[in-house]
Formats: structure tokens, sequence, C-alpha cells
């Protein structure tokens, strides 16, 4: 009797397992995504029963949930009649630009419907001081608005002192808002000094909240890695850095402080980033877009400058593969020199024969990355493609004084992209982020600077290095590999 039992089991189990593997196989297989991709979670869910099945359900697919689709849905004409009025003010001689930069602007404009705007001033804040005293004398001058949107925030050195200095633009009857990833800032969410904020009026939402019941109806992986500021709807800030301080940011963690840059903006493209940052408020707050941008009194924002700028949101929910496919036209756009700096560089397939191809027709394409990590996992998945990219002919510097986290291209000394995206593929599909494509020679040229003075504090691979790694690096780098896709 006790056989039969076990017999009924075992049976009812095996044949449970094989019908959830064989469904969500056919799942992934119909969902048409990239054959890497898709081979990762056939491996993930054929080689571990059940539970292979659980992480594909909590992490396999861009889940944002029902009441925030309903919330951005309800958006939608609202900004399509915002995004035409834009359009009415956008005009850019692109005649005296690089011809390559016009396809980029159309390719943008039609997946997002954001079109350049000429007429910004440009700072680039080549490091984290620059940034934090910058940004402390406009919150100190601020008298309408103070709107923040990061990833990280810790407590710390200059952090602590953008929390005084909001305390006392509230004290003014400043509107400060700040959103924060729910699981990038976990640690200042739950802080003391995230309660004394809101104890002075200060508006503090988190962005994406995760755990473990959330787990069951959305994809609790997918995070807001944005780094805005909107000061008064007419200076604006975005870049790679993170609300902290390099001083005291992860500084256990032996890879040096954190070298970051922000651009700090003034011109017509401000109002596209307030936009932006309020749309993203009444997704996590649910307060209509309409009042918001009513409250906040968003305007067209003068003049300020000369310089051309397209800023580019992406994350799921945009235009799928946006930023994706817009990074694969901007390195076939290159004709000459393409440098580009990232923290993290776990290309896909196209991206990959992008760089080779680029490499091949004759443009000198460098990539710097730091030569320490925080992730270990990132680390070996990046070595494992730089010995087919070096025999391509692409130059891989390594980055020797900290952590470079700038995440910059420059193309030909002629345009350039600044932002939070990283050359992963988490950033490719599964993080919202915010880029801006700068089509101007003069402040290419400032940036490019900064990418050669990253080349002197760096060391250059090669082939016969990677000839003699062990084995097992060798075998680390190709495990790792394996789930580069899902990283």
């Amino acid at each position: 009797m006790m056989d039969k039992i076990y017999w009924i089991l075992t049976s009812a189990l095996f044949l449970t397992d094989l019908a959830v593997r064989i469904g969500l196989s056919l799942r992934v297989i119909m969902r048409k995504k990239a054959a890497p991709v898709t081979l990762a979670w056939l491996v993930v869910i054929l080689l571990l029963p059940f539970f292979g099945a659980i992480v594909y359900l909590l992490f396999g697919e861009n889940r944002l949930g029902e009441r925030r689709a309903k919330r951005a849905a309800a958006d939608i004409p609202l900004i399509l009649r915002w995004a035409e009025g834009l359009r009415q003010r956008a005009f850019t001689n692109w005649h005296t630009i690089n011809p390559e930069c016009e396809p980029l602007h159309r390719q943008i404009d039609a997946t997002i419907g954001i079109p350049t705007m000429p007429g910004n001033m440009l700072s680039l804040l080549q490091k984290s001081d620059d940034f934090f005293h910058q940004l402390l004398t406009d919150i100190e001058q601020a008298r309408s608005t103070c709107f923040l949107e990061f990833y990280i925030w810790q407590t710390g050195g200059a952090a602590d002192r953008v929390c005084e200095a909001l305390k006392k633009a509230r004290q003014r009857g400043v509107d400060c808002k700040v959103l924060l990833d729910s699981i990038g800032s976990q640690e200042f969410l739950a802080s003391k000094q995230c309660r004394d904020l809101k104890a002075h009026g200060i508006a503090v939402l988190e962005c994406l909240p995760a755990g473990l019941f959330r787990a069951l109806f959305v994809r609790i992986d997918l995070r807001n890695h944005r780094k805005i500021v909107i000061i008064d709807n007419h200076i604006g800030y975005t870049g790679s850095q993170n609300l902290v301080d390099p001083k005291f940011f992860k500084q256990d963690q032996g890879v040096g402080e954190w070298i970051d840059i922000m651009v700090r903006i003034k011109g017509p493209v401000v109002e596209i980033l307030t936009a932006s940052f309020l749309y993203d408020w009444g997704l996590e707050s649910g307060e209509h877009l309409e009042s918001l941008g009513r409250e906040a009194n968003v305007q067209p924002v003068p003049p300020a400058g000369e310089i051309p700028v397209q800023l580019t949101p992406s994350g799921p929910g945009y235009a799928e593969d946006t930023i994706h496919n817009l990074l694969l036209t901007t390195i076939y756009a290159a004709r000459k020199e393409l440098i580009l700096t990232t923290p993290y560089f776990v290309p896909d397939n196209a991206i990959l024969i992008a760089l080779k191809s680029a490499a091949q027709r004759g443009v000198t394409v460098t990539i710097i990355v730091p030569k320490k990590n925080d992730s270990r996992l990132v680390h070996y998945a990046s070595r494992a493609r730089f010995s087919e990219l070096i025999a391509a002919g692409v130059r891989i510097i390594a980055f020797t004084e900290g952590l470079l986290h700038s995440k910059t291209i420059s193309v030909d000394n002629d345009f350039c992209l600044i932002g939070s995206v990283n050359l992963d593929m988490r950033s490719f599909w599964l993080n919202f982020e915010m880029t801006l494509f700068i089509y101007n020679k003069e402040f290419t040229t400032k940036l490019r600077n900064l990418q050669l003075e990253y080349l002197q504090s760096s060391t250059p691979l090669n082939e016969e290095i990677f000839k003699k790694r062990s084995f097992k690096e060798r075998f680390l780098e190709n495990t790792s590999l394996l789930v580069g896709p899902l990283l």
C-alpha cells in the first residue's frame, strides 16, 4: 500500500514538474526576447526543478503592476498634447551639426516623442565635490521648488549637508519632493534622517516598493536608476552621481572612491526634466500629472545658451528596447573615434558586434572600465568579452584610481551621451534610466578631455595578459557570462 502511495506521489510530482517546465519554456519562447535572454531563462527553467520556475515567475517578466499601468495609461493623452507643444517650439539647424545627429534625433522623437530642444547652457561637473558645492548653492537660493530623484541616497558627509539645505528651503516655503528607489535607498528610507526630513514637511516617496508580498504581483528587481535634480523649474541636473559622498560610500569594499560626473542644465530641456520627475512622482503617489504640473507651475523655459540637447528617459513601459537601439545607432554613427566609460560592461551580442564592427572599419574604439568592481559577477562577465574585443582592435583600458562610475560616450569629438545608463542588459531592459544626447562639439570636447584624463590614470589591457589567465579565471568568466543576460 505504501509503495503504491509513494508511486502516485512521485509520479504526480514528476508530471507537475514536467508540465511546469514545458509550459514556462513555451511561454519564454513565445515572448520573442533576444536569443541570449531566452536561452538563459530556458537553462534556468529546465535545469532547476521547481526552483527555476519560481525564479522565472519572480524575475523573468517586466511586471509593473496593474495599478501603475492604469496610472500611466491615464496620463498618455496629456503627455501627447504636451509633446506636440514641444515640437512647435523645437527648431534645430541640423546643417550646422554632425550629419549623424539628425537620424538620432528622429529616432528618439519617433520612439519616445521628445524632440531636441535648442538653447541650453550646460556645465560639466567633473567631480563629486563640484556637484555638491553647486547643488547646495542652488538649493540655498531656491524660491519655489526642489525636486530630487535618486537611485541611492546614503547618509554621511555632503549628503547630510543636502538634507540640512532642504530643511532650510522648506522653512522658506519651498516645495521639496524627494523620490528614492526602494532597494537602492533602503537604508536611508528607514533612517532617522529620512524621518527628520518628513517631520520638516519634505515629501519623501519610496519608488517601486519591494517586498516578498509584492513579489507575487510585480517584478521587484525593476529599479529606478535615475539621478535627477530640478530647482525652481529653472535649473536641472542629471548624470551618474547618486546622492552619496564618495568619501563615505562603500569604502569597505576595497575599490576606492567612486568617480562620477553630473551635468548642470539651464534652458528649455529643464522643462522636460521637470515633467519626467513629476511623471515618476505621480506614478508612485497616485496624484494626477496635470494637477502636479499646475502645482509646480511648469512653464516653458526660455533659452539660456546655444546647445541642442535631447533628453531620453528609458525603462519598462517605454518603447521596447529604446535605449539599447539608440546605443546601437550611436555606435554605428562613429566614423573616426568612439570613447566609452562604464562601470558595468556586460553587453549583449548586438552591442558587442557593433563595437567590433566599428573597430574593424577603422574607428578608434576605447572602452574605459574600472580595474576593481564592486560586483564580482559583473567583473568576471565583463572580462569574458575582452579577448574578442581586443582581437578586433578595440582598446580596453582599466581605470586604477577608484571605481569609475561615469557613464559617458563621445563620438568623433562631435556629439556625446551622458547619463545613468550602464553598458549592461539591466540598463538596456530593466532599469528606469535617463540619458542626455548632446549635439554640440564644444561641450563634447570638454567631455572628451575628461575621458582622456581618465586614460592618464588607467592601464591598457592586451591579448598577452589575457592569454596568461588561469583555467580557473577563464572558467569563472565563462560561467558568469552564461547568466549575463539575467544580470
